[in-house]
């Protein structure tokens, strides 16, 4: 992977239902990321949980999941639905690969996503990925229109997870 692409080769690329292998892998990888924090060890088979494709393909209209291609490279995704209060849209599931992290690709993604879809955004992280909170502070401060608000909340049905941060931001 070329680490250092100009700004304008990344491309947010609409999920379908050809792209069910690649998300399936893409998602083994995301979940292995998040069992560092998480806890979580993998099945008696090696694998973590299947990724639910038909909900970003249409089966729940308000959601949507993105490939993100840096030139020619496959760099991660971006899965966004509809909150569950009174923001817009919030982001559901953001994965970039190892190689490319920590080179702007994540950013610039994320900015991507935030603006294209204007409005009110919820976007949820645990405080024990630092990685995480501080990627997430940056880019809502750098996309909101109206500054962000920061907010803890309990993660539903998981009493043993430390409360989600839980930034609201409006973009235009």
């Amino acid at each position: 992977m070329d680490k250092n692409a100009s700004h304008d080769t990344l491309a947010l690329e609409l999920l379908t239902a050809a792209h069910g292998p690649v998300m399936s892998r893409l998602w083994q990888l995301y979940w292995h990321d998040l069992s560092e924090d998480r806890d979580v060890p993998p099945r008696a088979d090696g694998t973590f949980k299947e990724f639910d494709m038909p909900s970003f393909l249409g089966a729940e209209p308000d959601r949507l999941g993105f490939l993100l291609r840096h030139g020619d490279d496959l760099a991660g995704f971006v899965l966004i639905g509809s909150a569950d209060d009174d923001s817009d849209r919030d982001v559901r599931e953001f994965f970039v690969v190892r190689g490319l992290r920590r080179h702007g690709v994540g950013r610039r993604a994320a900015t991507m996503v935030l603006t294209q879809f204007p409005g009110r955004w919820m976007i949820a992280f645990q405080e024990e990925n630092p990685g995480a909170a501080a990627f997430w502070r940056r880019v809502a401060a750098d996309t909101a229109t109206d500054g962000v608000v920061e907010e803890r909340h309990p993660v539903p049905d998981k009493p043993w997870i430390p409360p989600d941060v839980v930034l609201r931001l409006t973009t235009s």
